[in-house]
Protein backbone atom coordinates (compact mmCIF):
# COMPACT_ATOMS: atom_id res chain seq x y z
CA UNK A 1 0.00 0.00 0.00
CA UNK A 2 1.35 3.84 -0.79
CA UNK A 3 2.25 5.47 2.49
CA UNK A 4 0.57 8.90 2.71
CA UNK A 5 1.26 11.85 5.16
CA UNK A 6 -1.37 15.10 5.26
CA UNK A 7 -2.40 17.95 6.79
CA UNK A 8 -5.83 19.71 6.39
CA UNK A 9 -6.92 23.24 7.96
CA UNK A 10 -9.59 25.37 7.70
CA UNK A 11 -10.53 29.08 8.50
CA UNK A 12 -13.81 31.42 8.26
CA UNK A 13 -11.27 34.00 7.31
CA UNK A 14 -11.98 37.55 8.48
CA UNK A 15 -15.45 38.75 6.63
CA UNK A 16 -17.72 35.90 6.19
CA UNK A 17 -20.25 34.94 9.28
CA UNK A 18 -19.94 30.95 9.24
CA UNK A 19 -17.66 28.87 7.22
CA UNK A 20 -18.86 26.66 3.92
CA UNK A 21 -16.13 25.24 3.31
CA UNK A 22 -15.64 21.54 4.12
CA UNK A 23 -12.76 18.77 3.70
CA UNK A 24 -12.51 15.25 4.23
CA UNK A 25 -8.63 14.07 4.77
CA UNK A 26 -9.24 10.49 5.15
CA UNK A 27 -6.42 7.91 3.08
CA UNK A 28 -7.19 7.21 0.16
CA UNK A 29 -9.45 9.95 -0.33
CA UNK A 30 -9.39 13.60 0.10
CA UNK A 31 -11.51 16.23 -0.82
CA UNK A 32 -12.32 20.33 -0.15
CA UNK A 33 -15.62 21.53 -1.18
CA UNK A 34 -16.57 25.36 -0.90
CA UNK A 35 -20.33 25.45 -0.44
CA UNK A 36 -22.89 28.51 -1.85
CA UNK A 37 -26.36 29.69 -1.06
CA UNK A 38 -27.36 31.93 1.97
CA UNK A 39 -29.46 30.28 5.14
CA UNK A 40 -26.67 27.61 5.68
CA UNK A 41 -27.03 26.45 2.33
CA UNK A 42 -23.24 26.00 1.13
CA UNK A 43 -22.74 24.06 4.72
CA UNK A 44 -25.24 21.58 3.75
CA UNK A 45 -23.94 21.42 0.18
CA UNK A 46 -19.91 21.09 0.67
CA UNK A 47 -21.08 18.76 4.19
CA UNK A 48 -23.17 16.75 1.74
CA UNK A 49 -20.24 16.28 -0.67
CA UNK A 50 -17.73 15.02 2.45
CA UNK A 51 -20.55 12.62 3.64
CA UNK A 52 -20.51 10.76 0.23
CA UNK A 53 -17.21 10.71 -0.09
CA UNK A 54 -16.51 9.22 3.45
CA UNK A 55 -18.58 6.37 1.52
CA UNK A 56 -15.76 5.32 -0.43
CA UNK A 57 -13.41 4.99 2.55
CA UNK A 58 -15.83 3.15 5.06
CA UNK A 59 -17.53 1.12 2.33
CA UNK A 60 -14.20 1.10 0.06
CA UNK A 61 -14.37 0.77 -3.95
CA UNK A 62 -12.54 -1.15 -6.89
CA UNK A 63 -9.17 1.40 -7.22
CA UNK A 64 -9.23 0.14 -11.33
CA UNK A 65 -12.56 1.33 -11.77
CA UNK A 66 -11.36 4.99 -9.84
CA UNK A 67 -13.69 7.36 -12.43
CA UNK A 68 -17.27 5.20 -12.20
CA UNK A 69 -16.92 5.23 -8.14
CA UNK A 70 -16.07 8.86 -8.06
CA UNK A 71 -18.41 10.08 -10.73
CA UNK A 72 -21.13 8.20 -8.82
CA UNK A 73 -20.39 10.14 -5.69
CA UNK A 74 -20.89 13.23 -7.34
CA UNK A 75 -24.11 11.72 -8.88
CA UNK A 76 -25.06 11.14 -5.63
CA UNK A 77 -24.47 14.39 -4.09
CA UNK A 78 -25.91 16.03 -6.97
CA UNK A 79 -28.97 14.18 -6.14
CA UNK A 80 -28.67 14.84 -2.56
CA UNK A 81 -28.48 18.47 -2.79
CA UNK A 82 -31.32 19.18 -5.36
CA UNK A 83 -33.39 16.67 -3.05
CA UNK A 84 -32.55 19.07 -0.08
CA UNK A 85 -33.18 22.22 -1.94
CA UNK A 86 -36.42 20.88 -3.14
CA UNK A 87 -37.38 20.01 0.43
CA UNK A 88 -36.60 23.44 1.88
CA UNK A 89 -38.65 24.66 -0.76
CA UNK A 90 -41.61 23.04 -0.35
CA UNK A 91 -41.42 24.07 2.91
CA UNK A 92 -41.99 27.68 3.36
CA UNK A 93 -38.44 28.64 1.34
CA UNK A 94 -38.86 29.02 -1.99
CA UNK A 95 -35.79 30.79 -2.56
CA UNK A 96 -33.17 28.39 -0.72
CA UNK A 97 -30.85 27.26 -3.11
CA UNK A 98 -27.57 25.52 -2.28
CA UNK A 99 -24.59 24.50 -4.16
CA UNK A 100 -20.69 23.73 -4.09
CA UNK A 101 -17.46 22.97 -5.78
CA UNK A 102 -15.59 20.05 -5.75
CA UNK A 103 -12.21 18.52 -5.62
CA UNK A 104 -10.91 15.29 -4.92
CA UNK A 105 -8.10 13.35 -4.99
CA UNK A 106 -8.39 9.52 -4.79
CA UNK A 107 -5.60 6.45 -5.14
CA UNK A 108 -6.68 4.39 -7.79
CA UNK A 109 -4.57 1.75 -9.71
CA UNK A 110 -4.06 0.22 -12.90
CA UNK A 111 -1.00 -2.06 -14.55
CA UNK A 112 1.57 0.49 -14.12
CA UNK A 113 0.39 0.57 -10.05
CA UNK A 114 -0.96 3.47 -7.69
CA UNK A 115 -2.12 6.61 -9.48
CA UNK A 116 -3.48 9.90 -8.35
CA UNK A 117 -6.96 10.22 -9.38
CA UNK A 118 -8.38 13.99 -9.49
CA UNK A 119 -11.45 14.97 -9.89
CA UNK A 120 -12.40 18.97 -9.92
CA UNK A 121 -16.18 20.65 -10.76
CA UNK A 122 -15.77 24.42 -10.10
CA UNK A 123 -13.22 27.19 -8.85
CA UNK A 124 -11.22 25.13 -5.85
CA UNK A 125 -8.14 23.87 -7.41
CA UNK A 126 -5.28 20.91 -7.42
CA UNK A 127 -1.72 21.95 -6.84
CA UNK A 128 1.34 19.37 -7.59
CA UNK A 129 4.09 20.15 -6.14
CA UNK A 130 7.15 18.18 -8.20
CA UNK A 131 11.13 18.62 -7.67
CA UNK A 132 9.85 22.73 -6.19
CA UNK A 133 7.46 23.48 -8.89
CA UNK A 134 4.17 24.22 -8.16
CA UNK A 135 2.25 23.57 -10.60
CA UNK A 136 -2.16 23.49 -10.87
CA UNK A 137 -3.42 20.53 -12.44
CA UNK A 138 -7.16 21.64 -12.01
CA UNK A 139 -8.58 23.92 -14.65
CA UNK A 140 -10.91 26.83 -12.75
CA UNK A 141 -14.78 26.19 -14.24
CA UNK A 142 -15.31 30.01 -13.94
CA UNK A 143 -16.01 32.82 -16.39
CA UNK A 144 -12.58 34.43 -16.07
CA UNK A 145 -10.87 31.17 -16.80
CA UNK A 146 -13.17 31.04 -20.02
CA UNK A 147 -11.82 34.50 -20.88
CA UNK A 148 -8.36 34.07 -20.45
CA UNK A 149 -9.09 30.66 -22.36
CA UNK A 150 -10.49 32.75 -25.06
CA UNK A 151 -7.26 35.43 -25.22
CA UNK A 152 -9.95 38.12 -24.29
CA UNK A 153 -7.38 38.63 -20.97
CA UNK A 154 -4.72 37.69 -19.04
CA UNK A 155 -4.02 35.97 -16.13
CA UNK A 156 -3.11 38.72 -14.22
CA UNK A 157 -6.03 40.51 -15.36
CA UNK A 158 -7.88 37.45 -14.01
CA UNK A 159 -7.05 38.18 -10.94
CA UNK A 160 -8.82 41.54 -10.41
CA UNK A 161 -12.02 41.10 -12.95
CA UNK A 162 -15.24 41.89 -11.10
CA UNK A 163 -16.91 38.23 -12.28
CA UNK A 164 -13.51 36.30 -10.95
CA UNK A 165 -16.00 34.78 -8.30
CA UNK A 166 -18.23 33.58 -11.14
CA UNK A 167 -18.33 30.05 -11.43
CA UNK A 168 -19.87 27.73 -14.42
CA UNK A 169 -19.93 24.57 -13.32
CA UNK A 170 -21.13 23.52 -9.76
CA UNK A 171 -22.84 20.54 -7.79
CA UNK A 172 -26.06 21.90 -6.79
CA UNK A 173 -27.19 23.51 -10.32
CA UNK A 174 -30.27 22.08 -12.98
CA UNK A 175 -28.87 19.64 -15.20
CA UNK A 176 -26.59 17.13 -15.32
CA UNK A 177 -22.69 18.50 -14.17
CA UNK A 178 -19.46 16.63 -15.65
CA UNK A 179 -16.46 17.05 -13.82
CA UNK A 180 -13.14 17.36 -15.14
CA UNK A 181 -10.16 14.02 -14.25
CA UNK A 182 -6.94 13.79 -14.17
CA UNK A 183 -4.96 10.68 -13.62
CA UNK A 184 -1.49 11.44 -12.30
CA UNK A 185 2.02 8.77 -11.45
CA UNK A 186 2.00 9.21 -8.09
CA UNK A 187 6.33 10.02 -9.19
CA UNK A 188 5.12 13.12 -10.44
CA UNK A 189 3.18 14.32 -7.65
CA UNK A 190 5.19 13.94 -4.16
CA UNK A 191 2.89 16.41 -3.13
CA UNK A 192 -0.87 17.40 -3.77
CA UNK A 193 -2.62 20.26 -2.55
CA UNK A 194 -6.33 21.22 -2.43
CA UNK A 195 -7.71 24.10 -1.69
CA UNK A 196 -10.51 26.36 -1.94
CA UNK A 197 -10.75 30.09 -3.84
CA UNK A 198 -10.47 31.29 -0.33
CA UNK A 199 -7.01 29.79 -0.36
CA UNK A 200 -6.18 30.96 -4.26
CA UNK A 201 -8.17 34.15 -4.45
CA UNK A 202 -5.80 35.28 -1.43
CA UNK A 203 -2.41 34.30 -2.03
CA UNK A 204 -0.44 33.96 -5.63
CA UNK A 205 1.04 30.68 -6.30
CA UNK A 206 4.21 31.97 -5.67
CA UNK A 207 3.79 32.22 -1.57
CA UNK A 208 2.12 28.97 -1.43
CA UNK A 209 4.98 27.13 -3.25
CA UNK A 210 7.37 29.07 -1.13
CA UNK A 211 5.57 27.84 2.28
CA UNK A 212 5.32 24.25 0.78
CA UNK A 213 9.40 24.27 0.06
CA UNK A 214 9.78 25.42 3.75
CA UNK A 215 7.17 23.10 5.98
CA UNK A 216 8.12 19.75 5.30
CA UNK A 217 5.30 18.23 7.71
CA UNK A 218 2.20 18.54 5.80
CA UNK A 219 -0.17 19.63 8.64
CA UNK A 220 2.14 22.55 8.95
CA UNK A 221 2.15 23.44 5.48
CA UNK A 222 -1.92 23.84 5.41
CA UNK A 223 -1.65 25.42 8.56
CA UNK A 224 0.92 28.13 7.37
CA UNK A 225 -1.15 28.04 3.84
CA UNK A 226 -4.77 29.03 5.23
CA UNK A 227 -2.77 31.63 8.05
CA UNK A 228 -1.51 33.36 4.67
CA UNK A 229 -4.70 33.13 2.85
CA UNK A 230 -6.46 35.08 6.38
CA UNK A 231 -3.66 37.23 6.52
CA UNK A 232 -3.65 38.50 3.50
CA UNK A 233 -7.12 39.53 3.63
CA UNK A 234 -9.33 36.62 4.43
CA UNK A 235 -12.10 37.78 2.31
CA UNK A 236 -13.76 34.36 2.10
CA UNK A 237 -13.61 31.04 3.88
CA UNK A 238 -9.94 29.30 3.54
CA UNK A 239 -9.25 25.48 3.34
CA UNK A 240 -6.32 23.09 1.92
CA UNK A 241 -5.39 19.46 2.37
CA UNK A 242 -1.66 18.72 1.95
CA UNK A 243 -0.73 15.33 0.95
CA UNK A 244 2.60 13.79 0.87
CA UNK A 245 3.22 10.43 -0.99
CA UNK A 246 5.89 9.29 1.51
CA UNK A 247 6.99 6.15 0.25
CA UNK A 248 5.00 2.06 0.10
CA UNK A 249 4.71 0.23 2.82
CA UNK A 250 1.92 -2.45 3.73
CA UNK A 251 -0.08 -0.09 5.62
CA UNK A 252 -2.06 3.80 4.97
CA UNK A 253 -0.69 6.20 7.77
CA UNK A 254 -3.50 7.67 9.37
CA UNK A 255 -1.45 10.01 10.47
CA UNK A 256 -3.91 11.88 12.88
CA UNK A 257 -7.01 11.63 10.73
CA UNK A 258 -9.14 12.84 13.87
CA UNK A 259 -7.69 16.04 13.56
CA UNK A 260 -7.19 16.16 10.04
CA UNK A 261 -11.60 15.97 9.42
CA UNK A 262 -14.05 18.16 9.32
CA UNK A 263 -17.16 17.36 12.22
CA UNK A 264 -20.37 17.36 10.13
CA UNK A 265 -22.67 16.41 13.10
CA UNK A 266 -24.11 20.07 13.14
CA UNK A 267 -24.03 20.17 9.63
CA UNK A 268 -26.14 17.25 8.48
CA UNK A 269 -28.21 16.57 11.70
CA UNK A 270 -30.90 18.04 10.17
CA UNK A 271 -30.83 16.18 6.43
CA UNK A 272 -33.77 14.83 5.48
Amino acid sequence: MVELHFGATTDVGAVREANQDAYLAAPPVFVVADGMGGHEGGEIASAIVVQEFQRLVDEGYDSRKGVDAVAGVLNNCQRLIMEYGAHQRANGHPDWYAGTTVVAAVLVEDDEGPKWLLANLGDSRIYKLHEDELDQISVDHSVVQELVDAGAITVDDAATHPERHVITRALGGPGHVEADFFLLPLSSAARLVLCSDGVSGMIGDDEMAGILRVEEDPRDAADQIVAAAVAAGGADNATAVVVDVVGLSENIDSYDAERQRMSLHEKLGALP
